[in-house]
């Protein structure tokens, strides 16, 4: 008998920040893993205190649509947000973001071209320190801006 993987949208409602997207949720991918609960499979751009293979809890409203009530487990990934700089070296390319910290391995999401924001799932045992490291040094150099949505200790500490 096979089983049948079920993918649906969680949504999350968050407060928009000044200066950011006017958004105030955000639909992620999600594996269903019960009547509640999801398995989020891709990057955040928006929102933060999650990563790509979180576990998350939901409640289904009466459009049926899932909404997030919380986090049940932490998969030990981070969510890196990088942003080129339109005036430095890299331009508004987030290829050249991608090819920048392919070396890491890296999966990630472009938001658009208009905003050519580049939303990073950097995977629990990656060499977070030298992560890090480029992140800042691009950062210094004016290739590009960054936050990190969501992170662990192992990040915080490396």
């Amino acid at each position: 008998m096979e089983s049948t993987v079920e993918k649906i949208k969680v949504w999350f409602r968050f407060v928009p920040r000044e200066g950011w997207f006017p958004q105030d949720t955000e639909g992620l991918w999600a594996t269903r893993l019960s009547d509640d609960t999801a398995r989020v499979q891709n990057v955040p751009f928006l929102q933060n205190g999650v990563a790509e293979g979180d576990v998350v809890r939901f409640q289904t409203d009466s459009e049926g649509l899932h909404w997030a009530v919380g986090r049940v487990s932490a998969s030990g990934n981070c969510t890196i947000r990088v942003v080129p700089v339109p005036s430095g070296p890299l331009g508004r390319s987030p290829q050249a973001v991608h090819q920048h910290l392919s070396r890491f391995g890296l999966g990630g999401e472009v938001f658009s071209e208009d905003f050519p924001m580049v939303a990073f799932n950097a995977p629990a045992g990656g060499d977070f320190h030298e992560i890090k490291a480029l992140l800042t040094q691009g950062q210094e150099d004016g290739w590009w801006h960054y936050e990190v949505g969501c992170a662990t200790d192992e990040w915080w500490n490396a």
